[in-house]
């Protein structure tokens, strides 16, 4: 089965817009952690992080970290290139049968989900609980993917990238024989045909004896990371481009048998079109950005359409990273204009999104830290003259002055892009504030007014 999609907006999304209304931060929030890939909670506040050396490890809501890893499995984890533990997904119904379920690369070098039960203590698992789910051979240690999640229909979902090397050698994102390359979608609840798992009877191909009944998409690089709509279920498939082109699919969790073009296609670009279906049969991405040497992107990491509550300003995008640029991206406007924005570097390497119990967002650093994902709409002079307060001067260089014309009492807080507090200060408004900024370092800072009148968020701009 295979859909028809058009090119719509395909060349409108061919670069990155500079945002211009809502301002990223990044809020500190645990450390300590060696090389972390992947955020999953369990339906409580607990955060568990997956360590690609094959731990995991809990994270409180105060950002401290348990001792004991929840499971360690390093001594059956490869290590090395994109290999490793690299996803986690809890069952729907964890409460009751405390089933979890990971995604890593063998000794061997190939690609394993296994189910996992927790112990009677809650912050650990039994790791003699292992039941073998599904594998799949890896001809080379890179494009291993290795992300998994549950849809809103109970099924698993889990990508495998297309097996490496460069450029598809084999084609086998294209060969619907294989399951490399592919998204594919079993029923772990139903186990059938002698296999840990059944095939839903709506999967793309199901029944057939030439193409593999497991999967629900193809045509996949390697899609290091995807996730599900929470507030709708549709699906959003960061895929990782080859050479200039990182690519951003989403569809709809009933759209089965789509097939997003690699290797024909390195987004909306030919790749390799020897061989390839007519582009009426192909799924073009919602969103590209380029990788070119004139920027330093490289990989891209999926992430959320943020649905949390604490940062309404964010709510419905789609939040990305770059692995090499530190860029952190999003697609606004979604089923309009889509557009991909860039919200600027923020010096990390991204390999990871996560999400905790109340759909707030974080974001995962391989160095070994994980931070908040905050923002807020910046106003600009017009509506800070709205609430008659006035800034200046900016740029700035050793003191900022603040003054109010109506005498109203306001709050100033003044955070750097990281969401770090520098000064945060009440005043009566009855005179003008001069604040010392000669110990800033020279950048970029976001300087929040509060006062009876309303709100508004300013940049400011340290010499």
């Amino acid at each position: 089965m295979k859909k028809q999609t058009l090119f719509t907006m395909c060349f409108l999304l061919s670069s990155l817009i500079y945002a211009q209304d809502l301002e990223l931060t990044l809020q500190p929030f645990a450390s300590g952690l060696s090389s972390p890939v992947d955020i999953a909670h369990a339906g409580d506040d607990r955060l568990f992080v997956v360590e690609q050396g094959g731990r995991i490890k809990i994270v409180q809501t105060d950002g401290s970290v348990n001792a004991t890893p929840f499971l360690d499995i390093s001594s059956q984890v490869s290590g090395g290139s994109e290999q490793g533990l690299l996803g986690l997904a809890f069952h729907p119904d964890y409460d009751n049968n405390g089933y979890f379920y990971v995604s890593y690369t063998d000794n061997g070098g190939d690609s394993q989900v296994s189910r996992f039960s927790v112990s009677g203590d809650p912050d650990v698992a039994d790791d003699t609980t292992e039941l073998n789910i599904i594998d799949s051979n890896q001809p080379f240690p890179n494009h291993n993917g290795g992300s998994l999640n549950f849809g809103s229909d109970g099924y698993l979902y889990i990508s495998w990238g297309d097996g490496g090397s460069g450029g598809d050698p084999g084609n086998r994102s294209q060969n619907t024989a294989l399951l490399l390359g592919k998204l594919l979608r079993i029923d772990v609840d139903n186990p059938d045909g002698g296999n840990n798992y059944g095939i839903p009877t709506d999967n793309p191909f199901a029944g057939s004896v030439n193409d593999a009944p497991e999967i629900w998409a193809y045509g996949i690089r390697n899609a290091w990371k995807f996730t599900f709509d929470s507030a709708n279920g549709d699906i959003w498939i960061a895929d990782v481009g080859q050479e200039n082109v990182e690519e951003v699919n989403r569809a709809a969790i009933t759209e089965a048998g789509l097939n997003y073009g690699w290797r024909c296609y390195e987004g909306n670009d030919p790749f390799n079109t020897t061989g390839c279906p007519p582009d009426s049969e192909l799924t073009f991405p919602i969103g590209v950005y380029s990788s070119s040497n004139s920027t330093p992107h490289c990989s891209i990491t999926g992430g959320y359409v943020y649905r949390g509550t604490d940062f309404p300003d964010m709510g419905g995008i789609y939040f990305f990273a770059d692995v090499c640029s530190g860029m952190i991206g999003g697609i606004e406007n979604i089923g309009a204009t889509n557009d991909v924005v860039d919200y600027g570097s923020f010096g990390g390497s991204w390999v990871s999104f996560g999400e905790d119990v109340n759909n707030e967002l974080y974001i995962v650093n391989i160095s070994g830290t994980i931070q908040r994902v905050t923002g807020e709409a910046v106003l600009g002079v017009n509506d800070l003259k709205a609430l008659n307060i006035s800034i200046a001067p900016n740029p700035v260089s050793d003191r900022l002055s603040i003054a109010t014309e109506d005498n109203i009492p306001f709050e100033i807080t003044i955070q750097d892009m990281k969401g770090s507090i520098l000064h945060s200060q009440k005043h009566s408004g009855q005179t003008t504030l001069d604040l010392d900024t000669s110990s800033f370092a020279a950048g970029l800072y976001l300087a929040k007014i509060v006062s009876e009148q309303g709100s508004a968020v300013k940049k400011i701009v340290k010499q």
